[in-house]
């Protein structure tokens, strides 16, 4: 039986925290997943540009004009406070809340990614809860892709990129060999039709992790498209979970409508890949 070092990386994006109809934070999702945050936990978050952006237009009655990264690079910095006090909020008070940013560049260079695997185990023993972002504020396109293609040149087996939370989040799982990995998304799970939810498939299963590799490949073929401009998409969520799955990791995909109790425990629709 395989053992892990923490009982669960989840992930949520951008859009599962607004109520995009009126333009606001939705503090019932972050209440929802506070309270259930312990220690033995880690919890990626995105939505800091988004959130950054909504506060930006509520204080000006504007958006923000000129160059995409300046903005991005704005609106996550704006975004960033909000989004973890939004979870301090909501969080049990008995437990402290740490902020982690991490970029790409610390998960491809090996003393980076052994500080953050012993930070994140400290939060276990210290009773904390570990929410990680993409460091959108202080890494522009621009300068990542350079830094992405001087890694590759040199010879790395495996460039890690971090450009999508959901790469993030599947990094992290294998790094700190997590027994579940929970992806929050706009859909309920995985459909073999995307305009069609009755397709839900509800588990891809295999005897070892070779054959459920083989059946996430096979799946990876029904997904096409993604629920909005620069998300990778189903068939991306599926390439990134191969690596946690190869090592053991149960991962789940499901909508942030029902709670991380019943995604865990099957009282809610979702997709599982795991190991027989």
């Amino acid at each position: 039986m395989k053992s892990f070092d923490i009982e669960l990386v989840g992930k949520i994006g951008s859009m599962a925290l607004i109520r995009k109809a009126e333009h606001d934070i939705d503090y019932n999702v972050f209440s929802r997943i506070g309270r259930e945050l312990q220690p033995g936990m880690i919890w990626v978050s995105s939505g800091a540009v988004e959130i950054g952006r909504l506060d930006y237009i509520k204080r000006t009655g504007r958006e923000l004009e000129g160059p995409k990264d300046n903005i991005m690079t704005d609106y996550s910095a704006q975004g960033q406070a909000i989004l973890m006090e939004e979870y301090r909020r909501y969080i049990p008070k008995a437990y402290s809340v740490r902020q982690f940013l991490v970029e790409h560049t610390h998960f491809n260079d090996a003393e980076k990614r052994k500080n953050i695997y012993e930070a994140l185990m400290r939060c276990v023993e210290q009773k904390a809860i570990p929410i990680v972002n993409y460091n959108d504020a202080v890494s522009f396109e621009e300068n990542r892709c350079w830094e992405l293609e001087q890694l590759r040149f040199s010879g790395h087996e495996r460039v890690v990129e971090c450009i999508d939370n959901d790469e993030t989040a599947s990094v992290i799982s294998t790094l700190v060999h997590a027994r579940y990995l929970l992806i929050f998304t706009s859909a309920d799970g995985i459909y073999l039709d995307p305009n069609n939810p009755s397709t839900l498939v509800e588990r891809v299963e295999g005897k070892d992790e070779e054959e459920l590799i083989a059946a996430i490949d096979e799946l990876q073929d029904h997904c096409i498209g993604a629920s909005r401009s620069g998300a990778g998409g189903a068939k991306a969520k599926l390439e990134f979970i191969k690596e946690p799955v190869r090592q053991g990791t149960t991962v789940m995909i499901a909508s942030p409508r029902y709670s991380i109790k019943e995604v865990l425990t099957g009282n809610c629709p979702r997709t599982v890949f795991q190991i027989r």
